[in-house]
This record gives C-alpha cells, sequence and structure tokens, in this order.
C-alpha cells in the first residue's frame, strides 16, 4: 500500500498544515518516552513498549500535522512516513516503528497471551523511540 491508496480508502486525509499540533505531538512523544523509562525502571517491560511505540507515533504524528495531513489508522502513519521520510530518516527506525506498531496492537488486542516482554526488547524499543523522535525533531527544525 502506498500513500495514494491510503488517501483513496479514507486512512489518511489531506487538511491544511498545523505546526501548533506538530508541536504538541512532539511534546507527546516526549511525555511518552519519559513514561517509557520509568516503566521499564519498575521492570514493566510490557508496558514500557507500548509507551515506546506511542512515543515513535507521536514523532510520527508531528510530521503528518506538519505536512497536512490527518491519520486514520497507525498503518497509514507507518506507510506515509516510510515512502515520504525514508531519505531523511534512517532506516532502522522506519522499521522499528512498523514493528513495534504490529508488536503494540498483538499486546492490546490479541486474545493469547504472548511470550512475555524481555528486558532486552523494551530496552531497544526505548533507544529507538528516543533516536526517532530525535531524527523528526531534526526535520521540523
Amino acid at each position: 500500500m502506498n500513500i495514494e491508496q491510503c488517501l483513496e480508502q479514507g486512512l489518511l486525509v489531506k487538511s491544511k498544515p498545523e505546526p501548533e499540533k506538530a508541536f504538541s505531538s512532539i511534546e507527546m512523544a516526549k511525555h511518552k518516552l519519559e513514561l517509557a523509562k520509568t516503566e521499564f525502571e519498575h521492570d514493566l517491560f510490557e508496558s514500557a513498549v507500548t509507551s515506546a511505540y506511542a512515543s515513535m507515533f507521536h514523532s510520527a504524528r508531528a510530521l503528518l500535522f506538519r505536512d497536512g495531513f490527518k491519520e486514520r489508522s497507525h498503518f497509514a502513519v507507518y506507510v506515509y512516513i516510510n515512502e515520504k521520510y525514508s531519505g531523511k530518516i534512517e532506516r532502522k527506525y522506519l522499521g522499528e516503528l512498523n514493528a513495534l506498531r504490529l508488536q503494540r496492537h498483538d499486546l492490546m488486542y490479541g486474545l493469547e497471551r504472548n511470550a512475555e516482554v524481555r528486558e532486552s526488547d523494551a530496552d531497544t524499543a526505548i533507544k529507538m523511540a528516543d533516536g526517532f523522535l530525535q531524527a523528526v525533531r531534526k526535520i521540523l527544525k
């Protein structure tokens, strides 16, 4: 799927650029990252991964707001960022955004208990969310 298909299916909606919402989304990304770090310190690794993804989601969303788009799907956010920013954001961050999107979905909506989230997985998720936030902030400046 690409951006055009997301627009056709209503998963993305063209709107006016909203720099104030982009700023608010970055602030939320920072908050979610700090929350992930606190959860990690308390050995709440599953929650830390979910919060790290939320940080990445809000970082990505800031770019959509700046560019004049609104999302109607987490998948569409990934499609947009992957297509528009693959040359400006390191591939590892784009891959992690999608991997955490899928993991978060399983953790939140899955009916079967998956294997426990390991400490190392949560640590990696937090580091990736931090790097992604920094990459997005550079683009927004």
